[in-house]
This record gives structure tokens, sequence and C-alpha cells, in this order.
């Protein structure tokens, strides 16, 4: 799973990082995103976009199920209704810097932040949609791709982001790309690459949203 995460390069980083423009948007560095809350993301146009996350497919009678499709899983896109239309024409990056889990201990649950060794952006596999509202108003959201463990992050948790390899970013934005093709990309990335270690708990709490959040901590 895959519930907070961090993206803690401005707009103008991304952008750069993706090779699109920066489209208008200000987006300042976060180190705490949770569901519900806007984040960066490149769509099948190449464009840097602001979604929701939380996914609300274009037939939900209300946004409430969006509380329920933060994630979802690799292994069943082509089967929920949910995410089979997305999976063939609506997908996305979503950018990232690192993501938290939390593990179970003596004394309560401990949070950890996952990044890669060299601290570099990466990519989410994601999907979105565009859903209208009983009001009228367009809201786009989207939901982050998870897959089976690696070595490192089976100690923590039973699933993880699919992250995507740099050289398999623009096959996922492929408009003319086959399903079976894009659903061998969601395999776990090598856990050689990333790093993960505890961090204070202050991170439970979605209101926070600053740098030390991501400091080691002994436990």
């Amino acid at each position: 799973m895959c519930g907070r995460f961090t993206q803690r390069k401005d707009a103008s980083k991304v952008a750069k990082r993706y090779g699109v423009s920066e489209n208008g948007i200000v987006a300042k560095p976060r180190y705490n995103i949770a569901p519900q809350q806007m984040i960066l993301a490149v769509n099948q146009e190449r464009e840097l976009v602001q979604l929701k996350w939380g996914l609300i497919p274009s037939w939900a009678k209300d946004a409430k199920i969006a509380n329920n499709l933060i994630n979802a899983r690799a292994e069943t896109l082509q089967e929920k209704p949910s995410f089979r239309t997305a999976l063939a024409k609506r997908r996305c990056l979503i950018p990232a810097d690192g993501w938290y889990e939390w593990k179970k201990e003596a004394d309560g649950k401990q949070p950890y932040f996952f990044h890669r060794r060299d601290d570099g952006l990466f990519s989410f596999a994601g999907l979105w949609e565009s859903w209208k509202s009983p009001e009228g108003d367009t809201i786009q959201t989207c939901t982050i791709i998870t897959t089976e463990p690696n070595e490192l992050t089976r100690q923590y948790h039973h699933r993880m982001p699919a992250i995507l390899k740099p050289s398999d970013e623009q096959h996922w934005l492929d408009s003319s790309a086959r399903v079976p093709d894009l659903l061998q990309l969601l395999a776990p990335c090598s856990a050689d690459e990333l790093e993960a270690y505890p961090i204070s708990r202050a991170v439970n709490s979605p209101g926070r949203d600053e740098n030390s959040l991501i400091e080691r901590v002994q436990v």
C-alpha cells in the first residue's frame, strides 16, 4: 500500500525531470502528502497537471468512493470496473521521491521512510479519471498502482507502489501501448535501489508537512 508519500521538488524541477512544461503550475515541496490532497502528475499528453489523490470513476454516483481507491492492485486492474477503462485510456506518471510505511512494534506502529539511495525522483505508475459532480463541477482524480513487495519492503508491508523504470515511463504513457505489455511494467523495483529508515511519528498527522518529518530517528 502507499498511503503517504513525498514530492520534495517544486513544480519547475519536476517539469525539468520529465521534459515537460510547468503548465503554469506553482507547487511547493511536499513532505507528507495524504489522500484527498492535490498532487503533481504527468499525463499522456506529456503535460504537468494537478490531480486529486483518490480515484473517482466517471460513473460514480458520489465522491466518497475515492476514499477506497487511493491505490489499485496491479494484479486485478483488468478485472475491476473502477480501473479497467483508465488502464486502457488514462494512465499517468506520479512523480515522487519517497513514501512511508508503518511497521507494528511493541509500543505501536513505527513509521519508516523509503527513498532511492540517490534520493532522486522516480515515477509511481498511476491512473486518472475525470468525474462530474452533481453540482456540475469537474474533478480530475488519480490512484497509485501497487504491486508485490521486493526484498526490502516486505519486511514492512505486504504491498509496495509500482515504481516504473525511467526507460519504461514513456511506454506507460504511450496511447498505442497494449495492455498486456503495460502490465509487465508493474513488477517490484530492485531492493538495491532503495533505502528505508525510521522517522518520527509526527508524520502520522496529515496536518504536518515539513522537512523534519524525513529525519532519521533511533528506535
